[in-house]
């Protein structure tokens, strides 16, 4: 009898773990499965990733590394399931980037396909920054047999366990490019996912429209959907800042405002429109993925025309700057997802760093103003230093605090430790890209590269 009683209690609690299991794990499957298919869609037909790469290095982490995903090249889609569970489908589109199909007509998705004008200019014809040919002559005083040490050392053996994870550096100094250097299989034209370092090129986006007088920082965002309550005293500077006081929770590994948005929603923008205001404008910083495409969505109704606004990026932004291989994706209503989704190569974001080095001029034409730039790296009242107008100013987590870098440091910073780092005291742009940085120190990198520099 009591080996029997014993059973029955050991089946009933495997019962209800089973059942707690399942009621916790059920509606996360679809975050896992879409982050999957939008996340393999995008590298297989926008970076030009192979599938086996992307499932070692961007679907690497648990849980996504649960997903299975099934690729359709004529169609140019993906699908993906967990235990054969949960399945959701990415398509490609031509100018747009990858999309989730939701509740639009995937042919309709696919219609929306459009042709982003070309640059007028071959880079293999052009000197750095803008093109992509090097001085012959190296930087004096750079001590590169340490510099090329230490940047080996960022990167995981061949046919060794990951660890560094390390995809691409590239190393700005003095404006010249003295190195660079990619994991095997990768070179200076690929294209690595930027995640929330897209929020920066955002801000220079805003900053593009704003020195056209077609932006003001002071003025109320003007969403008409704000009108009758208070979000209407909301302004461009406030979601700039990621002060706009909405209530939003951003965590990408369980149901939250962030998930929902990138994972749930045709229209982005419609979803962050309904959030309700938790904190007075400008009084509550909150780190805000929505607040990013709040941003866009302000570009958008300032340009008032969407081949415009879908041209703007490459016309007014990445091809003065050289950036030919980078690319932002919208979302099912044409909405650049501002928040999470560009791609671009280890030089290009480090071209967009030299943008800001060099306070708004780049290759002698002036991109920004210098007060545009200023603004960006000036902190949020509210942000208690830590954050500016879509860039940080030092690292929020005390693990990854910027010690021994000086204080002038300000960065753009992405999900799986892409990072951009602009150190004007030192003439400096680092760029970082990764799939991890559990085990990788932006702290010591950065501090044993300045003794590879010239010591004045």
């Amino acid at each position: 009898m009591k080996k029997q009683l014993i059973k029955k209690i050991l089946v009933s609690f495997l019962i209800v773990v089973l059942i707690a299991a399942t009621w916790f794990a059920w509606p996360r499957l679809p975050i896992i499965t879409a982050f999957a298919a939008k996340g393999m869609c995008s590298s297989v037909f926008l970076a030009n990733k192979t599938p086996e790469r992307v499932e070692a290095e961007d679907l690497s982490f648990f849980p996504i590394s649960l997903a299975k995903s099934k690729i359709d090249y004529d169609e140019k889609s993906v699908t993906s399931t967990v235990f054969g569970l949960a399945k959701r489908k990415a398509i490609y589109r031509d100018g747009l980037g990858a999309v989730l199909v939701r509740n639009k007509n995937e042919q309709k998705l696919q219609d929306a396909a459009i042709n982003i004008p070309a640059p007028n200019y071959a880079q293999d014809t052009i000197l750095w920054p803008k093109g992509d040919l090097l001085a012959e002559n190296k930087t004096e005083g750079v001590n590169y047999a340490r510099l090329n040490e230490l940047i080996d050392t960022c990167f995981d053996a061949p046919g060794s366990e990951p660890f560094k994870k390390t995809l691409g550096i590239a190393v700005v100094y003095d404006n010249q490019l003295i190195t660079e250097k990619y994991l095997d299989g990768y070179d200076a034209n690929t294209m690595f996912h930027g995640w929330s370092m897209t929020k920066s090129i955002t801000g220079a986006l805003a900053g593009i429209l704003a020195d056209q007088g077609k932006l003001n920082v002071e003025e109320p965002a003007g969403f008409k959907e704000w009108n009758n309550d208070n979000r209407k005293n909301i302004s461009v500077k406030d979601i700039i800042q990621m002060s706009s006081g909405l209530d939003w929770y951003e965590n990408y590994f369980t149901i939250s405002d962030a998930t929902i948005m990138l994972m749930q929603k045709d229209d982005m923008l419609a979803s962050i429109l309904d959030n309700e205001q938790a904190y007075a404008p400008g009084t509550y910083w909150n780190y805000s993925s929505g607040d990013a495409n709040l941003l866009s969505g302000i570009l958008r109704n300032k340009i008032n025309n969407d081949t415009d606004y879908h041209n703007f990026i490459y016309t007014k932004l990445l091809y003065p700057t050289g950036m030919l291989h980078t690319k932002v994706e919208t979302d099912a209503n044409g909405l650049f997802v501002a928040s999470s989704y560009s791609y671009g190569s280890t030089r290009d974001w480090a071209r967009f760093g030299m943008l800001f080095l060099n306070d708004g001029v780049f290759a002698g034409d002036t991109i920004l103003s210098k007060d545009w730039v200023d603004f960006m790296k000036t902190p949020a009242e509210a942000s208690e230093g830590q954050y500016a107008g879509t860039f940080w100013l030092k690292e929020w987590k005390p693990e990854n605090a910027l010690t021994d870098v000086p204080d002038d440091v300000f960065f753009a910073d992405g999900f799986l430790g892409q990072r951009i780092y602009i150190i004007p005291s030192k003439k400096l742009v680092v760029v970082r890209m990764g799939y991890g940085h559990t085990n990788f120190s932006f702290n010591d990198f950065l501090r044993e590269l300045f003794l590879t520099l010239p010591q004045h």
